[in-house]
């Protein structure tokens, strides 16, 4: 085909730019200047039979971590082998695995890279978590007999329309064929894979393990003791998660709003992306809010306004801690929102912005369990927040609900699991 042929010689052609990304980015966050021969394919060999999986960063590694474990205890003759695309979903995975899994960056996406790396893992099957869609290392493993599944599989709206369309759908149609099983997060997720070109027979609903995910041991415990260090027993605490910059200036309008009826508030601002930690420290600044930085661990007292969380893997034990949260990504387009899960699991009742197109479905039994909301603008978060906080009665009954409705949900881990073994056992 033509257009792999072009694809492979640009793969080639941009290596300079994509490692002059990784020293540009190395400059902030040093852990990109590690590791470069991975992004080559160049890995130590693994002995014996291996399981392999990818998740590109912090979210999805979260969101394998309860499969990976389940396949540690269903083959524990196999390596597990975890590749990530960032430094800190590569922390996040050595911080929750540890030493049970390999660990390595998944190689950039050129015609040898792809092949060394399978050569050298040799792996029994490759779980893709969630979209990972990259031409060689799709055609590379078909080449080695290695089979495919994509896990928690889902499409947005707007990738869907873009795989559509001509040369992206031929590229599409040739590598959604190549998977062994697509196991779609729900129906609509399934319906968009088939139009994009996946045959029906490899698709199956086995449902969201957002759902499933394991709730980190002492994380309550963990946010009450943390609630009290901060000396927030008696205060009410609004968390903004998984910020953007588009939107922390707009937060910053509502907790000043939320204020005006709650005095004592007390604002936790978790920016999505570490590299902007710094940013938005300085708007905290320019703004005049007194905040504390996480990282730095420093104290937090009546007179402290926002706590900055400039660390990463903490976002579950905040929201056991808040009394209210708002879940980020979703105040201006393009986005799309973020894990609305998350927070109803701990049974945290939250609000969003209006765009959250991809969430919506998920969000419409927490909004009928009285524990979520679709706000208008930043002025909507504040006052349904404030009203919350107001009635604290009603607002723990809805964090029962929530829990409840996530309870429900339930049973993906065992259906996935089940699916991987029919695939496993395949190519044993």
């Amino acid at each position: 085909m033509i257009w792999r042929w072009l694809y492979s010689g640009l793969t080639r052609l941009v290596l300079p730019v994509a490692f002059g990304y990784f020293a540009w980015r190395g400059r902030r966050e040093p852990a990109y200047r590690d590791h470069w021969r991975e992004r080559l394919g160049f890995l130590d060999p693994v002995d014996g039979p291996a399981l392999w999986v990818h998740a590109a960063s912090v979210g999805e590694v979260i969101l394998v971590t309860p499969l990976i474990e389940a396949l540690i205890e269903c083959y524990p003759d196999h390596r597990m082998v975890l590749t990530t695309f960032t430094p800190t979903g590569r922390a996040e995975a050595a911080r929750r695995l540890g030493g049970r899994v390999a660990l390595c960056y998944l190689p950039l996406d050129t015609p040898g890279a792809t092949r060394r790396f399978l050569r050298r893992i040799g792996p029994a099957a490759g779980i893709l978590a969630e979209t990972e869609l990259w031409p060689n290392l799709v055609s590379a493993a078909g080449r080695a007999g290695v089979p495919l599944v994509l896990v928690n599989a889902s499409l947005s709206a707007r990738s869907a329309r873009r795989y559509r369309r001509w040369p992206v759908s031929r590229a599409a149609t040739f590598m959604l064929t190549r998977f062994a099983r697509i196991a779609a997060a729900d129906r609509v997720h399934a319906e968009r894979f088939i139009a994009a070109g996946a045959p029906a027979r490899v698709v199956e609903v086995t449902g969201n393990l957002k759902y499933d995910r394991r709730q980190r041991p002492h994380a309550e415990a963990e946010a009450r003791e943390l609630r009290q260090t901060w000396q927030a027993a008696s205060r009410p605490v609004w968390l903004a998660a998984s910020t953007h910059d588009s939107e922390e200036a707009q937060l910053l309008e509502t907790f000043a709003l939320l204020r005006a009826r709650h005095p004592k508030a007390l604002a936790v601002m978790a920016p999505r992306h570490p590299q902007r930690f710094e940013a938005v420290a300085g708007l905290l600044a320019r703004a005049g809010w007194q905040y504390a930085r996480r990282s730095r661990r420093d104290p937090v007292d009546d007179r402290t306004d926002i706590v900055l969380v400039d660390t990463i893997g903490e976002l579950e034990m905040l929201y056991a801690l808040a009394d209210v949260a708002f879940v980020g990504g979703s105040l201006a387009p393009g986005v799309g929102g973020h894990n609305v899960i998350e927070p109803a699991a701990v049974g945290c009742v939250f609000t969003t912005g209006p765009h959250v197109a991809e969430w919506r479905d998920a969000m419409a039994p927490m909004i009928e369990a009285g524990g979520a909301a679709i706000a208008r603008d930043f002025c909507d978060v504040a006052d349904i927040t404030a009203g919350w906080l107001e009635d604290p009665d009603t607002r723990q009954a809805a964090r029962q609900r929530l829990a409840a409705t996530v309870a429900i949900h339930r049973g993906a881990l065992g259906r996935t699991v089940q699916l991987l073994k029919e695939v496993i056992s395949t190519s044993c």
